[in-house]
């Protein structure tokens, strides 16, 4: 599917389009049909034959590939692995900190990327908290005035979660890298609808199942080849401690690459998956998808304004807006809207900020129309009348 196809095209390739309008990217997705095709064929093999045959490994190195390709870096740098949080605990646990290291973190963060380095206490490690003017607006002057010469590492989202905010990863990675500061990036609300440059970064973990259209578990875990020995793998097993002949030697001896943070049997099903996807995001163009995705959050933002909605998200000049746009209305509950939205087929979130209470946030992506867009308007219009 191109991104100038028919409706037909549009809803052949995205199934869920004909049941629903479905705007809630920024959680779980609904699979593309592709994902879904290549998934089955797997399963489906793997009923009638060996769960494990020639091609799987190819099929494996493939991905390797295609996800070098997507983050602009090397396939020996790739490791598949979901969850997110698998990969960040994998960072925080391999390093080899020393007593009054610095970790610089963002307790408004997700959680998967605080408690990883949250548990770095109990190692000696010092949390220093990063602070913002406003919440999920993390500016390289923000994280500039958070470093001290002791701090080691900083561990940042692409993008914040609740709000929308990206961060200038080029721009962060400068600074850090003038004062050999390591970076790692929770980079699941980017990866697959805004560039994401992993080569800026240290260490990078993304599962597939939101803006990589992908499904649940399945991942990618970048570490650069120059801190293959910082980061020490900790889940160890048969496949990325050398084992000829599947015979455990008295050494510990790690397979090149990314493969040395993979300890055992990957999530096969969810590889296939995940690479179909990842080819439907490269067929597309990540300019492209950006571009779409942001003119349909604006489109839906503008409706919103004149309806008398609030935002948390930045406005549409802002240009490290995302694909998130998070609203409520100062007179309906946001939780009533929610509802009336599902009843009407829409799919958004319900979230909750610490201080600011109940929001509604959409996530549309590229697939997702305008007549979409019109029809949550629609909704909303006759809910707050």
């Amino acid at each position: 599917m191109s991104h100038v196809a028919s409706e037909a095209e549009r809803l052949e390739s995205f199934p869920v389009a004909k049941k629903r309008i479905f705007l809630g990217h920024a959680g779980v997705t609904a699979l593309p049909a592709c994902a879904a095709e290549a998934m089955k064929s797997y399963i489906s093999s793997s009923s009638e034959d060996q769960q494990e045959f020639g091609g799987v490994l190819k099929e494996v190195a493939r991905t390797r590939a295609d996800s070098a390709d997507l983050l602009g870096v090397s396939a020996e740098e790739i490791a598949l692995l979901g969850p997110t949080s698998l990969g960040l605990s994998l960072f925080a646990n391999g390093i080899d900190w020393k007593s009054g290291d610095e970790v610089v973190v963002y307790g408004d963060d997700y959680p998967a990327n605080v408690y990883p380095w949250l548990n770095l206490q109990s190692r000696g490690v010092v949390i220093k908290w990063l602070e913002t003017e406003s919440l999920g607006k993390i500016t390289p002057e923000s994280v500039e005035a958070a470093l001290t010469s002791a701090t080691r590492l900083v561990a940042l989202a692409s993008c914040h979660f609740q709000t929308g905010w990206r961060i200038d990863i080029p721009a962060i990675s400068a600074i850090l890298r003038q004062r050999g500061i390591l970076f790692s990036l929770d980079a699941i609300q980017t990866l697959g609808a805004f560039p994401t440059p992993a080569s800026e970064v240290d260490f990078l973990s993304a599962d597939a199942h939101k803006w990589l259209l992908g499904p649940l578990a399945a991942g990618i875990v970048y570490v650069a080849k120059e801190h293959f020995e910082t980061c020490r793998p900790t889940l160890l097993g048969s496949w990325n401690i050398k084992s000829p002949d599947f015979l455990a030697q008295r050494t510990i001896e790690f397979e090149e690459g990314g493969r040395r943070y993979e300890p055992g049997v990957l999530n096969v099903a969810g590889i296939y998956g995940m690479r179909a996807s990842i080819n439907l995001i490269r067929e597309q163009g990540i300019p492209a998808i950006s571009a779409l995705i942001l003119a349909r959050r604006d489109r839906l933002e503008a409706g919103l304004a004149g309806l008398g909605f609030e935002f948390l998200s930045p406005r549409s000049h802002e240009p490290l807006r995302s694909g998130i746009l998070t609203t409520r209305h100062p007179a309906k509950d946001a939780s009533e809207l929610i509802a009336i939205l599902e009843q009407a087929s829409i799919s958004a979130s319900y979230r909750r900020t610490r201080d600011h209470g109940f929001w509604l946030r959409f996530s549309p992506h590229f697939y997702n129309t305008e007549q979409e867009i019109d029809r949550v308007l629609d909704v909303l219009s006759d809910a707050v009348r």
